[in-house]
Protein backbone atom coordinates (compact mmCIF):
# COMPACT_ATOMS: atom_id res chain seq x y z
CA UNK A 1 0.00 0.00 0.00
CA UNK A 2 1.24 3.48 -0.86
CA UNK A 3 0.90 5.47 2.35
CA UNK A 4 3.01 8.53 1.55
CA UNK A 5 2.14 10.34 -1.68
CA UNK A 6 4.63 12.89 -2.99
CA UNK A 7 3.34 15.24 -5.67
CA UNK A 8 5.16 17.35 -8.17
CA UNK A 9 3.32 20.66 -8.69
CA UNK A 10 3.69 22.16 -12.17
CA UNK A 11 2.14 19.92 -14.79
CA UNK A 12 0.87 17.50 -12.16
CA UNK A 13 -1.59 19.45 -10.03
CA UNK A 14 -1.62 22.74 -11.94
CA UNK A 15 -1.24 23.96 -15.51
CA UNK A 16 1.31 26.78 -15.20
CA UNK A 17 1.85 27.03 -18.96
CA UNK A 18 1.01 30.72 -19.40
CA UNK A 19 2.89 32.01 -16.38
CA UNK A 20 6.07 30.01 -16.90
CA UNK A 21 6.38 30.52 -20.65
CA UNK A 22 5.74 34.27 -20.37
CA UNK A 23 8.32 34.49 -17.57
CA UNK A 24 10.87 32.68 -19.74
CA UNK A 25 9.99 34.92 -22.69
CA UNK A 26 10.56 37.97 -20.48
CA UNK A 27 13.92 36.62 -19.29
CA UNK A 28 15.08 35.83 -22.82
CA UNK A 29 14.12 39.32 -24.01
CA UNK A 30 16.32 40.80 -21.30
CA UNK A 31 19.12 38.50 -22.46
CA UNK A 32 18.76 39.82 -26.01
CA UNK A 33 16.71 36.94 -27.44
CA UNK A 34 13.30 37.52 -29.02
CA UNK A 35 11.11 34.41 -28.75
CA UNK A 36 7.53 35.12 -29.88
CA UNK A 37 6.40 31.47 -29.85
CA UNK A 38 5.39 30.58 -26.28
CA UNK A 39 4.81 26.95 -27.26
CA UNK A 40 8.55 26.57 -27.86
CA UNK A 41 9.12 27.45 -24.20
CA UNK A 42 6.89 24.74 -22.72
CA UNK A 43 9.87 22.37 -22.13
CA UNK A 44 10.89 24.79 -19.36
CA UNK A 45 7.92 23.56 -17.32
CA UNK A 46 9.19 21.13 -14.71
CA UNK A 47 13.00 20.99 -14.88
CA UNK A 48 15.25 23.38 -12.93
CA UNK A 49 15.51 26.71 -14.76
CA UNK A 50 19.32 26.90 -14.97
CA UNK A 51 19.37 23.47 -16.58
CA UNK A 52 16.76 24.49 -19.16
CA UNK A 53 18.40 27.81 -20.09
CA UNK A 54 21.66 25.93 -20.64
CA UNK A 55 20.06 23.08 -22.59
CA UNK A 56 17.78 25.07 -24.90
CA UNK A 57 19.73 28.32 -25.35
CA UNK A 58 23.31 27.35 -24.61
CA UNK A 59 23.65 29.74 -21.69
CA UNK A 60 26.73 29.61 -19.52
CA UNK A 61 26.20 29.19 -15.75
CA UNK A 62 26.58 32.96 -15.30
CA UNK A 63 24.11 33.71 -18.09
CA UNK A 64 21.66 31.20 -16.63
CA UNK A 65 21.87 32.91 -13.24
CA UNK A 66 21.08 36.27 -14.82
CA UNK A 67 18.20 34.76 -16.80
CA UNK A 68 16.72 33.26 -13.62
CA UNK A 69 16.80 36.69 -11.97
CA UNK A 70 14.91 38.21 -14.90
CA UNK A 71 12.50 35.25 -14.93
CA UNK A 72 11.60 35.89 -11.30
CA UNK A 73 11.03 39.59 -11.89
CA UNK A 74 8.05 38.65 -14.03
CA UNK A 75 7.02 35.46 -12.29
CA UNK A 76 6.88 36.87 -8.75
CA UNK A 77 4.37 39.58 -9.65
CA UNK A 78 2.41 38.17 -12.60
CA UNK A 79 3.45 34.70 -13.73
CA UNK A 80 2.71 32.97 -10.42
CA UNK A 81 -0.98 33.84 -10.89
CA UNK A 82 -1.13 32.91 -14.59
CA UNK A 83 -1.87 29.35 -13.63
CA UNK A 84 -4.85 27.06 -13.25
CA UNK A 85 -5.68 24.06 -11.12
CA UNK A 86 -6.34 20.86 -13.06
CA UNK A 87 -9.93 19.65 -12.83
CA UNK A 88 -10.48 17.16 -10.04
CA UNK A 89 -7.46 18.05 -7.89
CA UNK A 90 -9.39 19.10 -4.74
CA UNK A 91 -11.49 15.92 -4.96
CA UNK A 92 -8.34 13.81 -5.34
CA UNK A 93 -6.65 15.40 -2.34
CA UNK A 94 -9.79 15.08 -0.22
CA UNK A 95 -10.04 11.39 -1.11
CA UNK A 96 -6.40 10.75 -0.26
CA UNK A 97 -6.74 12.41 3.12
CA UNK A 98 -10.00 10.53 3.80
CA UNK A 99 -8.14 7.33 2.92
CA UNK A 100 -5.52 8.07 5.55
CA UNK A 101 -2.70 8.93 3.16
CA UNK A 102 0.06 11.35 4.07
CA UNK A 103 0.51 13.88 1.26
CA UNK A 104 3.48 16.07 0.37
CA UNK A 105 4.66 18.44 -2.33
CA UNK A 106 8.10 17.90 -3.86
CA UNK A 107 8.64 20.64 -6.45
CA UNK A 108 11.75 22.14 -8.00
CA UNK A 109 9.98 25.52 -7.98
CA UNK A 110 11.30 27.73 -5.14
CA UNK A 111 9.40 26.92 -1.97
CA UNK A 112 7.99 30.43 -1.41
CA UNK A 113 6.35 30.27 -4.87
CA UNK A 114 5.10 26.73 -4.18
CA UNK A 115 3.40 27.88 -1.00
CA UNK A 116 2.01 30.97 -2.73
CA UNK A 117 0.50 28.80 -5.47
CA UNK A 118 -1.07 26.32 -3.05
CA UNK A 119 -2.56 29.13 -0.96
CA UNK A 120 -3.85 30.87 -4.10
CA UNK A 121 -5.76 27.72 -5.09
CA UNK A 122 -6.79 27.04 -1.46
CA UNK A 123 -5.29 23.54 -1.39
CA UNK A 124 -2.38 24.15 1.00
CA UNK A 125 -4.29 22.58 3.91
CA UNK A 126 -4.36 19.21 2.11
CA UNK A 127 -0.61 18.74 2.43
CA UNK A 128 1.23 17.47 5.47
CA UNK A 129 4.59 18.55 4.04
CA UNK A 130 5.52 21.16 1.44
CA UNK A 131 9.03 21.13 0.03
CA UNK A 132 10.33 23.18 -2.88
CA UNK A 133 13.58 24.42 -4.25
CA UNK A 134 15.64 27.21 -2.74
CA UNK A 135 15.82 30.74 -4.12
CA UNK A 136 19.62 30.56 -4.33
CA UNK A 137 19.36 27.47 -6.59
CA UNK A 138 21.40 25.37 -4.16
CA UNK A 139 18.39 23.06 -4.01
CA UNK A 140 16.70 23.01 -7.40
CA UNK A 141 16.93 19.49 -8.83
CA UNK A 142 14.28 16.92 -7.99
CA UNK A 143 16.85 14.71 -6.27
CA UNK A 144 17.89 17.54 -3.94
CA UNK A 145 14.27 18.46 -3.22
CA UNK A 146 13.38 14.87 -2.37
CA UNK A 147 16.45 14.55 -0.18
CA UNK A 148 15.30 17.60 1.82
CA UNK A 149 11.71 16.35 2.03
CA UNK A 150 12.85 12.96 3.30
CA UNK A 151 15.08 14.68 5.86
CA UNK A 152 12.12 16.70 7.14
CA UNK A 153 9.84 13.66 7.34
CA UNK A 154 12.43 11.43 9.03
CA UNK A 155 10.77 8.20 7.88
CA UNK A 156 12.09 4.77 8.84
CA UNK A 157 13.43 2.40 6.20
CA UNK A 158 10.17 0.44 6.32
CA UNK A 159 8.05 3.57 5.96
CA UNK A 160 10.08 4.68 2.94
CA UNK A 161 8.93 1.54 1.13
CA UNK A 162 5.39 2.96 1.20
CA UNK A 163 6.20 6.17 -0.72
CA UNK A 164 4.88 6.94 -4.20
CA UNK A 165 6.01 9.93 -6.25
CA UNK A 166 3.55 11.40 -8.76
CA UNK A 167 4.91 13.59 -11.55
CA UNK A 168 4.74 14.51 -15.21
CA UNK A 169 8.40 14.65 -16.28
CA UNK A 170 11.37 12.29 -16.36
CA UNK A 171 13.01 14.41 -13.66
CA UNK A 172 10.33 13.22 -11.23
CA UNK A 173 10.89 9.58 -12.15
CA UNK A 174 14.67 9.78 -12.09
CA UNK A 175 14.83 11.83 -8.89
CA UNK A 176 12.55 9.39 -7.08
CA UNK A 177 14.46 6.37 -8.40
CA UNK A 178 17.63 7.66 -6.76
CA UNK A 179 15.96 6.94 -3.41
CA UNK A 180 14.31 3.71 -4.51
CA UNK A 181 10.90 5.41 -4.74
CA UNK A 182 8.50 4.36 -7.53
CA UNK A 183 6.98 7.15 -9.58
CA UNK A 184 3.55 7.28 -11.18
CA UNK A 185 3.71 9.29 -14.39
CA UNK A 186 0.97 11.66 -15.52
CA UNK A 187 0.76 11.97 -19.30
CA UNK A 188 -1.50 15.05 -19.26
CA UNK A 189 1.46 17.16 -18.13
CA UNK A 190 4.38 18.30 -20.27
CA UNK A 191 6.43 15.19 -20.98
CA UNK A 192 7.30 14.27 -24.54
CA UNK A 193 5.66 11.10 -25.84
CA UNK A 194 7.29 8.07 -24.25
CA UNK A 195 9.42 10.16 -21.87
CA UNK A 196 7.88 8.81 -18.67
CA UNK A 197 7.94 5.19 -19.80
CA UNK A 198 11.56 5.46 -20.91
CA UNK A 199 12.52 7.02 -17.57
CA UNK A 200 11.05 4.02 -15.73
CA UNK A 201 7.70 5.18 -14.34
CA UNK A 202 5.95 2.37 -12.48
CA UNK A 203 2.84 3.22 -14.52
CA UNK A 204 1.53 6.12 -16.57
CA UNK A 205 -2.00 7.50 -16.20
CA UNK A 206 -3.77 10.15 -18.22
CA UNK A 207 -5.98 11.99 -15.72
CA UNK A 208 -6.19 13.30 -12.17
CA UNK A 209 -8.99 10.82 -11.50
CA UNK A 210 -6.73 7.97 -12.59
CA UNK A 211 -4.14 9.02 -9.99
CA UNK A 212 -6.74 8.53 -7.27
CA UNK A 213 -7.77 5.14 -8.58
CA UNK A 214 -4.17 3.97 -8.83
CA UNK A 215 -3.31 5.02 -5.29
CA UNK A 216 -6.52 4.18 -3.46
CA UNK A 217 -7.16 0.85 -5.15
CA UNK A 218 -3.56 -0.25 -4.81
CA UNK A 219 -4.24 -1.42 -1.28
CA UNK A 220 -3.69 -4.89 0.09
CA UNK A 221 -6.90 -6.60 1.09
CA UNK A 222 -9.41 -3.89 0.22
CA UNK A 223 -10.27 -1.02 -2.06
CA UNK A 224 -10.73 2.53 -0.79
CA UNK A 225 -13.51 4.46 -2.42
CA UNK A 226 -12.75 7.20 -4.90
Amino acid sequence: MYQYIFFDLDGTLTDPREGITKSVQYALAHMGIDEPDLAKLEPFIGPPLPESFAEYYGFTPEQSRKAVIYYREYFSTAGVFQNRLFDGVPKLLQALRAGGRVTAIASSKPEPFVRQTLIHFQIDSYFDYICGGSLDESRCGKREVLEELLRRMNLSAEERKKILMVGDRRHDVEGAAHFGIPCLGLSMGFAAEGELEKAGAVAVVDSVEAIGKFVLQNTEGREDQY
